[in-house]
């Protein structure tokens, strides 16, 4: 699998024979202002929620790309409203066949507001399982024990999680979620976007490494081969 970071939530992952582009927020982030979003493939969109650090670019991406969005379903009603007809309304429940494998939204303890303000249904993570390898990605959210079902319903190669604390879990936490989902791979997101999000990076990578994990950290427009 390739795993790509666009900054601040935003990355894709080509598995499963598809590109899956996860929470696009590039033209806000001023830590991306190398990142052209008119270069950017997807296959799919997934949203884990509806805040605007999350769902600012997914209507200019969708309409280049054609991607099929993926989200609560409120969300992509919000979408559908928006001229995006291409959408797969989900919600937590049972694992979903889908073009790369199979999906299974899961618990994200957060909020969910669309950019107008409008309700965004359930914050969500995603557990997807595909032939090229099986990831999670948790969304937003703090650390909870409902991490402990992740196993049984995938073995994962990598996980992508959350460390900027203030809205999210911190790096602490994340260690401790990676216990959780018995995954000891980890990328980082959510961190450094904005002042309360601020980290020390080389501290952050040194606590995983003294728990025996790996937190990898690619640099904004970085792609990186990741498995097992």
């Amino acid at each position: 699998m390739k795993y790509t970071y666009y900054g601040h939530s935003c990355f894709a992952v080509e598995a499963g024979g598809k590109t899956l582009l996860f929470d696009p927020f590039i033209s806000g982030n001023p830590l991306a202002l190398n990142i052209d979003i008119h270069s950017i493939k997807a296959d799919f969109i997934l949203l884990s929620h509806g805040h605007g650090d999350h769902v600012a670019d997914a209507i200019q991406i969708a309409n280049n790309t054609g991607a099929t969005c993926i989200a609560a379903a409120e969300i992509a009603y919000w979408l559908q409203a928006k001229g995006i007809n291409n959408v797969h309304a989900m919600n937590h429940g049972g694992a979903v066949p889908v073009d790369f494998g199979t999906l299974r939204c899961v618990n994200a303890v957060h909020s969910s507001s669309l950019p107008d303000g409008s309700y965004g249904g359930n914050p969500l993570g995603f557990v997807i399982t595909t032939a090229t390898g099986n990831f999670y990605y948790s969304g937003d959210t703090a650390l909870t024990l409902d991490m402990q079902l992740i196993p049984n319903w995938a073995k994962l190669d990598f996980a992508v999680l959350p460390i900027g604390s203030n809205f999210t879990m911190d790096v602490a936490d994340a260690i401790v979620a990676s216990d959780f989902i018995k995954c000891n791979k980890v990328i980082g997101v959510h961190y450094n976007t904005f002042p309360p999000i601020a980290i020390d990076t080389a501290k952050a990578v040194t606590d995983f490494e003294a728990a025996g994990k790996t937190l990898l950290l690619p640099a904004i427009g970085e792609t990186i081969e990741i498995g097992s």
